[in-house]
């Protein structure tokens, strides 16, 4: 599946339990909670079959960059990429948002995740060719971008229904915990495949895992739309945006990632850096580097409970995320490169899950599909421009000072954001308006209990 972004891990106190000597709750409190994973048949397929998709999805992230990268020697060419992912993105994204909120979740991501099979088999037979073709790249660039937005909407309004309330903050850290365990594998893997058994490998790999997440998605539950669901029309589709813009701590959220991907996310310049520190072995580790940062924090996410003024942690972790990539991008060492991509994916991983602890905790869920093809634009569509952003800035000004001087721009960027947008700021969990309503709605069975084994 085209998962995952970063999502949350703080939220709701759970449940009471026996009290425990000080030594002993400490270090349980840094653990991922498993309570999802006991409590939910429903909730376990889904996140094996995002685990083993993420895996393969990783390996074609590095090779597809690496493939333009040797058709055609051009950061610019590298850096389209982004470009061409960009207009299906936010079509289908708003789209897509729509039809998860009128058609059966269980089947759109069903069906989309076998269509993304199809795409990774014709990058497969492409690169087998005796002379790969530069314009295939680009075209299931395109249509996989169109897939992964229709199925991401249904991806995130689902698990709110098949986990329960107090539940959602344990099963996003498990979510990101997931992805980011594909996120330092993959590519770590890919770049050892790609430089000694070829890009046609880690695109196979690829395929094999779409067939095996296709099998476990066929065995959910069906998950149909709700009774007071609208039909998906650009009227529906205006509701949620007219909903996302009354609510300006969300649309803080928005803004604030889309700055910070826009102006510091610097993949697609990697395999350039690479060259430019005469270090090609460090590709797979740079790709996996950022990851590896975001599992870090998911892996000791447990003091995350412990804060509700989330607004406040989105905007410090995005801050730090850009003046990450302005060190990552101004030293020369690679190793220094390295640390600086991990604590990056650190500080982002840190912001996705408070920026998701305030969507999943308070978003109707008539509209929580709607609201998540606004959020999946919101933190994909940055990524993808920053593609354009830092492959035709490294044109002209040199691969590191694209990096160093798109954090730069975050971190002022960022800073504007948070003086213009208090109510981003001031957002608490315990007092949230929309985060009361939601929980009373929960507790008293008015939103869809989740299936149990």
């Amino acid at each position: 599946m085209t998962d995952d972004s970063p999502v949350p891990t703080a939220a709701l106190p759970a449940p009471a339990e026996p009290a425990e000597p000080a030594a002993r709750a400490r270090p349980r409190s840094l653990l991922p909670d498993l309570a999802p994973w006991r409590a939910s048949a429903d909730f376990r397929r889904l996140w094996l079959a995002g685990l083993i998709t993420n895996f393969g999805s990783f390996l074609t992230f590095v090779a597809l960059p690496v493939q333009l990268k040797v058709l055609t020697g051009s950061v610019v060419a590298v850096g389209a990429i982004g470009a061409v992912e960009l207009v299906p993105l936010i079509v289908f994204g708003l789209y897509g948002g729509a039809l998860a909120d009128a058609l059966d979740k269980r089947k759109l991501i069903l069906y989309t995740e076998a269509g993304q099979g199809l795409l990774c088999c014709g990058l497969l037979l492409n690169a087998l060719l005796p002379h790969p073709a530069v314009w295939p790249l680009y075209v299931v660039a395109a249509l996989s971008s169109a897939l992964g937005a229709i199925q991401r909407p249904a991806l995130d309004s689902l698990t709110p229904r098949i986990v329960a309330h107090e539940h959602l903050p344990a099963a996003a850290s498990l979510n990101s915990l997931r992805w980011t365990v594909g996120g330092v594998a993959g590519p770590a893997l890919a770049g050892v495949v790609v430089a000694y058994a070829g890009l046609g490998w880690a695109y196979a790999v690829d395929l094999v895992t779409f067939v095996v997440s296709v099998v476990l998605i066929a065995g959910l539950a069906a998950s149909p739309a709700a009774h007071e669901a609208a039909k998906p029309s650009l009227r529906s589709i205006a509701e949620g945006a007219r909903y996302a813009w009354s609510r300006k701590e969300l649309l803080g959220t928005y803004a604030i990632d889309l700055a910070a991907m826009f102006f510091a996310m610097p993949l697609a310049l990697l395999p350039f850096l690479a060259d430019e520190l005469d270090a090609e072995w460090s590709l797979g580790l740079m790709y996996a580097a950022i990851p590896a940062g975001s599992m870090l924090v998911t892996l000791t996410s447990g003091w995350t409970s412990r804060i509700h003024r989330h607004g406040r942690m989105v905007v410090l972790a995005a801050a730090c995320w850009g003046l990450a990539m302005v060190a990552a991008g101004a030293v020369d060492n690679v190793w220094l490169v390295l640390l600086f991509l991990v604590l990056g994916g650190c500080f982002d991983m840190i912001s996705g899950i408070f920026r998701g602890a305030m969507w999943d905790q308070t978003i109707p869920d008539e509209l929580r599909g709607r609201l998540a093809g606004i959020e999946l634009l919101s933190y994909s569509v940055g990524p993808q421009l920053g593609q354009v952003r830092v492959g035709g800035m490294a044109a002209w000004t040199g691969v590191r000072a694209s990096i160093w001087a798109g954090g730069v721009m975050c971190v002022g960027a960022v800073g504007v954001l948070a003086l213009c947008l208090p109510g981003l700021m001031t957002y608490d969990v315990r007092t949230n308006e929309h985060a009361v309503r939601m929980r009373s709605a929960r507790g008293q069975g008015l939103i869809s209990h989740p299936h149990h084994p």
